[in-house]
């Protein structure tokens, strides 16, 4: 993903010296590629665009990698009981399950789902002077890689429909900035995936509150 993320970010910076730029994602980088195919535009000089068109080459070789490796994470995880129950949980989805699985060995070793998302530095850090406290950013303590598959989980989830149809998510994205939304998300789903790996069991809409 890292290798992914760079090639990207290359190829988006290179073209946008020479004033050709495109919306973020996979359609504005779909848009930038065409633009390296098509032999009657000439916005970007011979060299660079032969240069360019050998990095979407790595790129797509890249991405055939991944989709490998999601195909094989899959596969691997229908034959672990623990992935298939939280897979089953928004914002889950086969890297994040797998990771949790493999890396949560002991998942009761916590007394509680807040607890866990605490392990993984998903809550605020309580600071204070002269006997008064408040809450500062997230601890960002415990196991960096979950953490951050996590938020992204989230982060996917406040893109699709259910941020809309969930009134919890709802009042919060009405209220605070969307990273700050996904982070309360993400917190939220640490706890849910404790209570699925500790119970064995599938996500409920009523266990949402796990």
């Amino acid at each position: 993903m890292k290798q992914h993320t760079m090639l990207t970010n290359q190829i988006r910076g290179l073209m946008a010296e020479f004033g050709v730029v495109a919306a973020k994602g996979r359609l504005g980088l779909k848009e930038l590629t065409a633009i390296l195919a098509d032999p009657n535009d000439l916005r970007i000089p011979s060299p660079l665009c032969e240069g360019l068109a050998a990095i979407v080459e790595t790129l797509r070789f890249v991405d055939g990698k991944l989709e490998a490796i999601e195909r094989q994470l899959v596969q691997a995880g229908r034959e672990n009981a623990t992935v298939r129950h939280l897979i089953t949980a928004p914002g889950y989805g086969p890297i994040l399950s797998s990771a949790m699985a493999a890396m949560v060995v002991d998942p009761a070793a916590f007394r509680r789902g807040s607890d866990f998302a605490a392990s993984l530095g998903l809550v605020p850090r309580q600071e204070g002077t002269g006997g008064k406290t408040w809450l500062g950013p997230i601890s960002k303590r415990g196991n960096g890689y979950l953490r951050r598959l996590l938020v992204n989980g989230a982060t996917a989830v406040l893109k699709g429909k259910r941020a809309k149809q969930d009134p919890w998510l709802a009042k919060l994205l009405a209220a605070k900035p969307r990273k700050l939304v996904a982070v309360a998300l993400a917190n939220k789903m640490a706890r849910i995936g404790w209570a699925l790996m500790t119970r064995q069991e599938d996500y409920r809409e009523a266990s949402a509150a796990a």
